[in-house]
Order: C-alpha cells, then structure tokens, then sequence
C-alpha cells in the first residue's frame, strides 16, 4: 500500500507563502547614474564655488578677531554698566557664531560643489598584511586628492588659517577666568564670603530700599541685595553672590534645626538665591507648597525644612542667612551666610 501523505495542510500553506515572497522580490536596482554637477563641467563654476568656499573661512576668521576686538577692547574699560555688559556679550556671541558658522558652512558647501560626489561600494576586511595596510594609505591619499585641497591654495589657506584661530578665543577665556592674579587659596576665601555683615539692612532688589519686618506679609517674597551693593569695587561679581530671597510663613509650620531658632524673626526667613546645582537665580516661590523652584533645571527646595533639596539636581540645601531687626524695626543680618553660597566645588567642605 502506497503512502499518498503530502505533509500537513499547515506545512503546504508554508510552502506556498515562501514562494509568493521569493516571487515578490525585486531585482537591486543598483546604485543611480551619476549626475554631473556644473562644477564638474564648467571651470569657471568650479572658480566660482571655489571662491565661495574661500569667503566663508575668511567670514570664520573675520568673526573671530571681531571677538576679539569685543573681547580685549570691550573687555579692558574698566567697571563696565550692564548696558555696555549686554553690547560685549552679543559681541562675544556674534563673534563666536560667525567664527563656527564660516567653518561648518564652508566645508559643506566645499564638499557639495567641489569635491566628487561619485558613489563606491566597498566591501570591509580586516588589515592583516603589509599590502593591506599600504591599501589603507592609498586609499587616504586618494581622499585628500580628491578634495582638491593641493590644487586650491586659496581654499587651503583661508581653511588654514580659519581653523588656527578658531581656538584662540576659547584659550583666552579660560585663561581670564579669574583676572585678579590671587591664589587658588585666596580664591576659595573669596568664594566664601559674601557683603552680608553684622548690621547689613537688608534692601530691596534693585532700588536698595530698606525693609523692615512690617513690610514682610505672610506669603510675601522679596528679592533682596545687601545695603551698599552699588559701592563695592566689583558690584556684579558680589551682587551675584549675596542676592537673597525673603519670605515670610507661619513660624508654627516651620522646622527648625538646633542652632537656628533665631535665624528668622517671626516666620520672616532668607535664603540665598543662587542655586546649589550650577548657580541659576531661583525666582519661583509656591505660597501654599512653601517651595521654592529653580526655572533652569526644576530644583525644588522646601521652605518648611530649612530649603532642603525634595526634587532636581541641586547638591545640597540652600544657605539660609540669620537675619534680625535693628532698633529702627529694619530687618538687618546677624551675621554673612554660615557657608558658601552656589553650586558645590572640591573646597567646599
């Protein structure tokens, strides 16, 4: 008796489908023709993109001796107002935008109009022979070839010279981070303290009205800067340290840890504005959460706990500064912060 079995239906149905796939591919079409470009046909558009090419590394390096004429000229006079601080920074900005732009833009449009835009398919192998390794220098020296940057000096020049004084600008900066000529030790104890004293009104930001504690409502939030801010040698630098954010809250929901009890005066409370993570000003104040939020990076600090960290990146909690009232009922410091203020550092202890 013959055996008549063809496999299972579901094995044919298998079979089938995998014959209607094999049927349904399609031939690789390959690689398109290639489209000669008018560079590729017409010298003169080629000079002419070469030219091109050549202004914008010349537009790199304009833009960057423009920051430096912002830079070191700007830079140099002095104590400078906020208005002639906003025309260096735009300065600066601009310079360094043109400076990037020139490169990047120039070499794209350098690549797209003049260098060969044929398509190869090569396939990969593992270099395990001299002949294999001399292969790899050919292939590099064809790539330089083929940009053309041997047979177009005007490119190669302003690209040169683009590319040289990029840099400089990033090497100044970093070299003027502190212009003062003061010790790594001397630095940290600059760092330390800020213009808050024993005595020091606490004044509204930026008028330098005096505040006195019956100014402060509950659920009131002031932005503070010490009293003759606007006399001290270096007005942005300590302004950036010493700016403080009062508040006032009901003393029975406030926490308050051993040694502080009388940092505030009746529920009236400062903090340092600057946040711990990388210094942002937090201007954010929740009446009815008591917290206080960080616009750059979300740091949320609770009031209610002495502004401890509940949420974001912040290190650590902020510096509250002891404040009192005088005998003429201005709210006054007891004293500058207990810590540093801003975002943490090695030092920082």
């Amino acid at each position: 008796m013959g055996d008549h079995s063809h496999g299972s239906p579901e094995e044919s149905g298998t079979v089938a489908k995998a014959d209607d796939v094999a049927q349904d591919r399609f031939p690789d079409p390959g690689l398109p023709p290639h489209r000669p470009r008018l560079a590729d046909r017409d010298p003169r558009a080629a000079k002419r993109h070469e030219r091109q090419v050549a202004l914008l590394f010349t537009i790199s390096i304009i833009g960057t001796l423009f920051f430096f004429v912002a830079y070191f000229v700007l830079g140099r006079l002095g104590e400078m107002t906020f208005a002639e601080l906003r025309v260096q920074n735009a300065a600066l900005g601009l310079g360094t935008a043109f400076a990037m732009l020139g490169i990047g833009v120039g070499i794209v449009h350098w690549a797209k109009t003049l260098m060969p835009d044929h398509e190869l398919v090569e396939q990969r192998h593992e270099i395990s022979s001299e002949k294999d390794r001399q292969d790899a220098v050919d292939i590099i020296d064809t790539v330089i070839e083929e940009t053309g940057i041997k047979r177009r000096p005007l490119i190669r020049n302003t690209l040169i010279g683009a590319i040289a004084l990029a840099p400089i600008p990033a090497i100044f900066m970093f070299r003027d981070l502190d212009r003062t000529g003061k010790t790594a030790h001397q630095m940290i104890e600059q760092m330390r303290h800020t213009l808050w004293d024993t005595g020091v009104r606490l004044t509204r930001d930026p008028s330098g009205t005096p505040i006195k504690a019956s100014d402060v409502q509950l659920g009131s939030a002031f932005h503070v800067i010490p009293e003759g801010l606007e006399n001290a040698e270096n007005m942005l630098n300590e302004k950036a340290k010493a700016v403080v954010l009062l508040m006032r809250m009901d003393p029975q929901e406030m926490n308050i840890s051993e040694g502080r009890e009388d940092w505030h005066v009746d529920g009236i409370v400062a903090y340092s504005k600057i946040c711990t993570h990388v210094g942002c000003p937090i201007a954010l104040y929740e009446q009815h959460t008591h917290h206080l939020l960080c616009p750059c990076h979300q740091s949320t600090f609770d009031l209610a706990n002495e502004c401890k960290v509940i949420f974001g990146p912040a290190g650590h909690a902020l510096p509250q500064l002891p404040i009192t009232v005088d005998a003429d009922g201005y709210l006054v410091a007891q004293s500058d912060f207990h810590e540093p203020v801003g975002p943490s550092y090695w030092e920082r202890g």
